[in-house]
């Protein structure tokens, strides 16, 4: 088995009953619509949103309605969101397929795209879920923030280890932390519970986003080669930002000098590659995502063993040593 599989081992049934549930959202009386949200299904990834909520409910409580409430909307939004991104980022590929603007271009992207967040919120109000409504809608908040703090600060090449945390925090790690609140929250745990759901989403999803930070870093793919997709699109993640903290004046002039060009020469960027790796930026990067890791295993420690627990702490565990 893989370790997704073994993760997904206490939930297969709820994951298995949450597929139909989810695509039933999806339904629409528009037939372009209906095209394009078939189209979005099938492209379903590892969903470890949905594995989040469930096993964050079921660690916590019995999973019911409002569990399934909370994982479909917490997908609508973050299927939105991805919709949204392609625009922005002008991505025509997603998990190796056409993107949705690829396919359908921007102006029906941007209001699928709505029509995926509005159809979460109605699904929330409809069964009076004003609880997860109000997580997901600060996470909504927070993800936009973050996205316009990354794009206003890399602008200036200008991003403290500060900045970049409360980036990461806002973009990605505020999604895991809706998915194992509202699932804490789904069985009716108190607001002490919830809150400690939270920080351990917050925690595991800082260590997901520094993972994929150091993959930028690391050879990989059929040519063997980083993909260092952040230095060609300026920005600035933790273990670059390190070795420049480090760095003496000369050297960081020219590194920022390198990265600020729109148009890098590939032994330019091999140079910064080069130069993160042999001053220790992935060595760093690695102990701050293992902090984080720990942090979110301290709070399972809380909790007695279970089947339940095993597959939490399995998934916390893949999070930093995933190859992919």
């Amino acid at each position: 088995m893989t370790p997704i599989n073994i993760i997904k081992a206490p939930i297969i049934d709820e994951l298995n009953k949450f597929e139909p549930f989810f695509q039933d959202t999806l339904k629409s009386n528009v037939p372009l619509l209906q095209l394009i949200t078939n189209y979005i299904y099938r492209q379903k990834g590892k969903q470890m949103r949905p594995m989040v909520v469930f096993l964050c409910a079921k660690l916590n409580g019995q999973v019911n309605d409002s569990t399934f409430y909370a994982s479909s909307f917490i997908e609508l939004l973050h299927t939105a969101t991805l919709i949204h991104d392609d625009v922005v980022d002008e991505s025509y590929e997603r998990r190796g397929l056409f993107s949705i603007n690829a396919l359908w271009r921007n102006k029906i992207s941007v209001l699928v795209g709505d029509f995926l967040l509005s159809k979460g919120m109605l699904l929330a109000v409809e069964h009076n879920e004003f609880r997860v409504l109000r997580i997901v809608s600060n996470a909504v908040k927070e993800m936009s923030e973050g996205e316009l703090l990354q794009i206003e600060k890399s602008r200036k090449l200008n991003i403290t280890e500060e900045v970049y945390f409360e980036i990461i925090r806002k973009k990605t790690a505020t999604l895991l932390a809706a998915c194992s609140s509202s699932g804490a929250s789904s069985v009716k745990s108190d607001e002490e519970t919830i809150e400690k759901m939270r920080k351990f989403g917050e925690y595991l999803g800082i260590a997901f986003q520094i993972k994929d930070d150091i993959f930028d870093y690391q050879a990989k793919g059929l040519l063997g080669k980083p993909t260092a997709n952040d230095i060609k699109e300026r920005k600035m993640t933790l273990p670059l930002i390190h070795v420049l903290s480090k760095a003496d004046p000369a050297t960081k002039k020219k590194l920022l000098s390198i990265i600020s060009k729109k148009n890098k020469r590939n032994e330019e960027i091999a140079h910064v590659i080069q130069y993160v790796v042999e001053n220790g930026g992935l060595d760093y990067a690695a102990a701050v995502m293992d902090e984080y890791k720990n942090k979110a295993l301290r709070i399972l420690d809380e909790y007695p063993e279970s089947e339940v627990k095993k597959s939490l702490v399995a998934l916390t565990v893949y999070t930093t040593e995933r190859k992919s």
